[in-house]
């Protein structure tokens, strides 16, 4: 310190000395040299231990390095020779500061301390204290005195208020709760403490105070009264309230991908702590299915859609217009210039631009009038550089009009808020492309077969994870047999929809060509590694994240009819669940197998019989498996929703997602229900040939012979060149044993097995050449032919299309209902 600042502390009358980190003297004031009577050249760089009269006791000095601070009593030596034993404050000054000296030592001089503090000055302090309103109060807790800021807040003097309790000064809640405090006082002797918020007598507008309550006791412990405190932090109140409102927020607003949901926690979040009512309009072009939202017309009216509205009062009675519907908002009104020009406006109702919007909506205007609103602000929702609408608030019970920091606070939920709904819309719209996608790739309708009666459901998942890779399929094969296929993808969106079409379709194909299901599983467990391998390091793995990773499950099961036997292959996928004739469930004990995509594994196929009417459960793990439940018992559910008949297998689906799922699936679910059918003996005829050409002729007579039983004599000439072309090939060019058998399934099939694995193939016979000529023929007369492998030997078969006729057995007709 120093001029006009010095005469005014009187710096000289403390002495002052500072010491460096080895205990040498770096400063000496004034002050010090009056206490010792050195001039400052005479000590500055000595060692202080020389002043020291008599060495400290270890004991009455601590770790010195390790504080702070220290005070404590020292004998120190005058240069006159006589002791002078002082008071010393020691501060510990730390390097970062940038000083050379380490302790500032602080003494003041004997004989210049303040005198005691006169009765003028403590009740200076007291009327004028700027901190706080202050008052005092007997045992009785009777007013005994008020400071000026006391007297300023409930508009009252102090002689006024003499001789009052604090609930009759203040006639609310708090004047009740802080005599409450005030007896706590008496009786514990501790301080008490309050937070209030309220508007009294002498304020215009409500203020936040914390209010302390201590007994005033004399130096032998009696009391004498209580000293009530108020502090005004109505600032710190407000800071508070704005920040837990937008901790509130953060929770609340976005909770899901849903544009209406998440304008309607705007609304929530707002009412009552902001504003008495919010409305939440957005821009019709924000509906479009376009990838942008296109930006408002520069001028005229604007159309905008009601999303959202809350109000403090029930019912919501001052809305103007309903949730859903649109309204023209005129030029020149706040919702419109504030939209148009991205910026916060608020007004008084009696301010010309509300003013004029409103006289031109009698609604509007008798709703201003009925509820008495007094104050408006309008913030524009933009994200993304883009404005999708307008948020509206509005008071008329709060009694204060809205303040900038209103307008603060609602700008910054309103972003939050706009961003919220501007994902909300992008994922919807994503949602739908992938759902579509996805529909488009799923069966539209069962196939016609006779093997299984079915049924399916697909349901996606909730909107926060997103369309999933989930399929299902029924696919007809030769023999009058059928392939179930239920499948599932890792992760969600269109890439996974894209990737189960492209799964789907290659077991179609492979499913066409006749695999045995463990075979079928090895291939589409290659095609899924070369997809992740495609995958790796594209913009879709880059922008998700990931590696490209991809992955699958499935389960594959064909049935034959005729044998009644079902075989399995599953590749990572939930177990079927079985239900027998007699009303049994069971889960199918079949070999886990590893999920598709890891490559290198074998997959095992399994053949169980099943009965005729037996029950098949195919599903994706998205039916068993939630946040609620663990898969336990989901398959649990799944039984016992399986367990009891139903009318119909449509009727079964509906029961199952009704029971496993009792709330929206956190996964897609597909589900494939399928019943047994089985074809009667007699719609079955088998014949062992002779490898002999001799054998032709007396296997088309067998055939014949049974086409005329089953009263398909008019199929007679086209089988019997099918069963010759096809039986000839297999004594000429197959190994034996060579078996033909027929097959009547609504339309006519002819097999013939060998045991030869060499497959047979169409060609273009030339002019003069004596064969060659036998597939194509049976290709031109069949619906449709092919060959598939077996254990031994492989199957060619040929389909034929018949006409129910009334022969004697009802032949060509179904066999089941």
């Amino acid at each position: 310190m120093g001029g006009g600042s010095d005469v005014v502390v009187g710096e000289a009358l403390t002495a002052r000395v500072t010491l460096d980190e080895q205990g040498t003297v770096t400063g000496w004031n004034r002050g010090a040299g009056h206490l010792l009577g050195y001039a400052s050249e005479q000590v500055v760089g000595r060692p202080a231990a020389a002043l020291l009269a008599e060495e400290p006791v270890v004991r009455d000095l601590p770790p010195l390095a390790e504080r702070p601070r220290w005070h404590g009593t020292l004998a120190l030596r005058h240069r006159d020779g006589h002791q002078v034993v002082t008071r010393v404050l020691a501060h510990h000054r730390m390097r970062e500061r940038g000083r050379s000296d380490a302790w500032l030592l602080l003494a003041p001089l004997t004989g210049q301390e303040p005198g005691p503090i006169d009765d003028d000055l403590l009740a200076w302090s007291f009327a004028q204290s700027p901190c706080c309103a202050l008052a005092l109060y007997d045992t009785r807790l009777r007013l005994c005195r008020a400071n000026e800021n006391m007297e300023r807040a409930v508009a009252l003097t102090e002689a006024d208020m003499r001789g009052l309790r604090v609930p009759e000064i203040v006639d609310e809640e708090a004047g009740e709760l802080a005599e409450r405090d005030m007896l706590r006082a008496l009786e514990t002797g501790e301080p008490q403490y309050r937070e209030n918020f309220l508007r009294t007598a002498g304020e215009t507008r409500a203020h936040a105070w914390s209010v302390f309550v201590s007994p005033l006791r004399s130096r032998e412990g009696r009391t004498h009264g209580v000293c009530l405190s108020a502090h005004d932090i109505t600032e710190q109140y407000w800071a508070r309230t704005r920040l837990q409102l937008i901790a509130e927020a953060s929770r609340s607003i976005g909770s899901t991908l849903d544009v209406t949901r998440t304008a309607q926690e705007l609304a929530d979040v707002l009412v009552p702590a902001l504003a008495d009512f919010v409305s939440v309009d957005l821009l019709t072009s924000f509906f479009e299915n376009g990838p942008e939202v296109p930006p408002a017309p520069a001028d005229g009216p604007l159309v905008l859609r009601r999303v959202a509205h809350q109000s403090v009062l029930p019912g919501r009675p001052e809305i103007a217009v309903e949730a859903g519907a649109e309204d023209e908002y005129p030029e020149g009104s706040p919702p419109v210039e504030s939209l148009r020009g991205g910026l916060s406006l608020r007004y008084r109702v009696t301010d010309a631009p509300v003013a004029e919007w409103i006289a031109r909506d009698p609604r509007r205007a008798s709703r201003v009038r009925d509820f008495g609103f007094h104050s408006v602000m309008t913030v524009p929702l933009s994200a993304r550089g883009t404005t999708l609408g307008v948020a509206v608030f509005a008071r008329h019970r709060h009694p204060d009009p809205f303040q900038q920091d209103d307008v603060v606070l609602a700008e910054e939920l309103a972003a939050r808020a706009a961003v919220c709904v501007d994902n909300a819309r992008r994922y919807t719209r994503e949602r739908g492309t992938a759902v579509t996608l996805q529909r488009s790739l799923l069966p539209r309708r069962m196939p016609e077969q006779s093997a299984v009666e079915v049924a399916s459901r697909y349901l996606p998942a909730g909107a926060r994870a997103g369309v999933g890779g989930d399929w299902f399929d029924v696919i007809p094969l030769s023999g009058a047999r059928v392939a179930l296929v239920v499948g599932d993808v890792v992760g969600h969106g269109i890439h996974a929809s894209a990737t189960m079409g492209r799964l789907r379709t290659a077991v179609r194909t492979l499913a066409d060509i006749d695999l045995p299901p463990d075979e079928l599983l090895t291939h589409l467990d290659d095609l899924v590694g070369r997809l992740a391998d495609e995958a790796e390091g594209t913009e879709e793995a880059a922008a998700g994240g990931g590696s490209g990773e991809v992955g699958a499950t499935c389960l594959y099961a064909v049935y034959d009819p005729v044998s009644r036997h079902c075989t399995f292959a599953r590749a990572g996928h939930p177990l079927p669940a079985v239900v027998g004739p007699d009303g049994t469930v069971k889960l199918l004990d079949l070999p886990g197998g590893p999920p598709l995509g890891l490559g290198g594994l074998p997959f095992e196929a399994v053949e169980v019989d099943l009965p005729e009417g037996s029950l098949l459960a195919l599903y994706t793990d998205g039916l068993i498996r939630s946040r609620d439940n663990d898969v336990d018992e989901g398959v649990s559910r799944l039984c016992r929703a399986l367990t009891p008949p139903a009318a119909s297998l449509d009727a079964l689906c509906d029961r199952v997602l009704a029971t496993v799922l009792p709330h929206r699936p956190v996964d897609d679910v597909a589900l494939l229900v399928a019943r047994t059918r089985a074809l009667d003996a007699s719609q079955v005829a088998t014949w062992d040939v002779v490898p002999d050409p001799a054998a032709v002729a007396g296997t088309r007579k067998n055939v014949a012979d049974r086409l005329a039983d089953w009263g398909l004599a008019d199929a007679a000439f086209v089988t019997e060149l099918i069963v010759s072309e096809l039986v000839t090939n297999a004594i000429r060019h197959a190994e034996p044993p060579i078996q033909l058998r027929l097959i009547l399934d609504g339309n006519l099939i002819c097999e013939v097995s060998d045991a030869s694995s060499t497959a047979p193939h169409m060609r273009r016979a030339r002019t003069y050449d004596e064969g060659g000529r036998g597939l194509l023929l049976v290709a031109q007369l069949a619906r449709r032919w092919g060959t598939r492998p077996g254990a031994k030997g492989k199957t060619i078969w040929a389909e034929q299309a018949v006409e129910d006729t009334d022969g004697a057995a009802g032949a060509g007709q179904r066999l089941w209902p």
